[in-house]
């Protein structure tokens, strides 16, 4: 059973909620129940693929086990590099030899999700190596872990910010306006993913460029990449409204993933707008150390050249985490080296400065921004694969 897909997810959702609302309503924690539904919805997820649960199952244990090893060690005070180091290789491990496995058509150690939850993985090991996180309930951190709401296509939420949600008790007030918030959510991104997304996906007819006139062609081309961008934006979004919307039934307070993204200004206002718990977990926990580390170590002469690196870090990691194809590297390399130009031009240019607060060069902005990520939408979904291989057999 597919989450957000299948109509049976929504007709055991509906009863899940109910027994959730009665705890909330009466005052009481939801994270005991919260934690045997999410194992009751991981299950109907995994169905009858054993070698995916199999290797979910080898992934809960082998992250609860280095990252209590780890805290055990850094609360005793002995601290180790090398503890933390492996805690963290063990966590990135199946990720790896799943993304690698896929460019060979195999699947191994993968599951649905596991994307997602790796991140949450790191984050927890992270943090307690930054003394964040000093003390961690078990089953506080499994339910961090395996709470099905957004476990499949995110948002990537924070293991403190959970936490307390988790163990926190509504009033009956509090709880009957997360309840409606929590409905609200769901049916506005069901509107978002079942029709928006549908309309926009059925305009979406990607093919090589043809023998039409050279205007006709580009314009199928620009009109494609439009349509991906749209239908992207609403099948994505909808499926996080939704992940909100059933969290909040289940008294947690998921972290919103979108903000009108396609009125950015720029591209560094287009990814604080765009799958934000993605682009905050990066910024948070690879862009900002890369940062640290080239500065600290001092790689390149001045801080926006350093900057310019961790963009490009930051973003390269991004695009071989969707995957290790030709498609997702160039998207990331991509934005990659558009980061780093926007933050070299808004901090170089004098125009910028002179021009920037004036509405004509805010819709300007806007205009080169917008059509700045189409392209990166074509690139994302392999229209400029198919273009560019169209253009080589020709």
């Amino acid at each position: 059973m597919n989450f957000y897909i299948d109509p049976a997810f929504y007709v055991f959702l509906a009863v899940a909620i109910v027994p959730a609302a009665i705890l909330g309503f009466s005052g009481r924690r939801i994270k005991y129940y919260g934690l045997a539904a999410s194992l009751a919805f991981l299950l109907l997820l995994f169905g009858e693929n054993l070698e995916g649960m199999l290797a979910f199952v080898a992934f809960i244990a082998i992250a609860c086990a280095v990252t209590f090893w780890e805290l055990s060690s850094w609360r005793s005070g002995q601290k180790a590099l090398w503890k933390y180091r492996l805690a963290l290789a063990a966590v990135i491990a199946p990720l790896v030899v799943y993304k690698i496995g896929a460019v060979f058509d195999q699947n191994l150690m993968g599951f649905l999700g596991i994307s997602y939850i790796t991140f949450k993985a790191i984050q927890v090991i992270i943090e307690i190596r930054d003394d964040l996180i000093e003390d961690m309930n078990f089953t506080d951190y499994l339910y961090f872990l395996v709470f099905f709401t957004p476990f499949t296509s995110g948002p990537i939420d924070r293991s403190r910010r959970f936490t307390e949600d988790a163990n926190r008790r509504y009033t009956a007030s509090e709880y009957a306006d997360l309840l409606a918030r929590g409905i609200m959510l769901l049916l506005v991104g069901a509107v978002y993913q079942k029709v928006l997304g549908t309309v926009f996906h059925h305009y979406f007819t990607p093919a090589p460029l043809g023998d039409g006139p050279w205007w006709q062609e580009l314009g199928a081309q620009v009109k494609d990449a439009y349509m991906y961008g749209f239908y992207l934006f609403f099948d994505f979004a909808g499926y996080s409204l939704m992940a909100m919307g059933a969290s909040y039934c289940f008294g947690i307070k998921t972290p919103r993933n979108f903000r009108a993204p396609f009125l950015a200004l720029d591209v560094r206002d287009f990814w604080d707008r765009w799958h934000m718990t993605l682009s905050t977990w990066l910024r948070d926990f690879v862009f900002m150390r890369a940062v640290k580390s080239a500065t600290r170590r001092k790689l390149f002469k001045d801080r926006l050249q350093t900057a310019c690196a961790g963009y490009m870090a930051n973003f390269m990691l991004m695009g071989a985490w969707h995957g290790l194809t030709v498609d997702y590297l160039v998207y990331g390399a991509y934005y990659g080296v558009l980061m780093g130009a926007t933050d070299v031009y808004q901090k170089k240019s004098s125009f910028h400065k002179k021009h920037k607060k004036k509405k004509w060069y805010k819709v300007l902005q806007w205009f080169v921004t917008i059509n700045l990520v189409m392209l990166g939408m074509a690139i994302f979904s392999g229209q400029m694969h198919t273009v560019i291989g169209g253009l080589t057999n020709g």
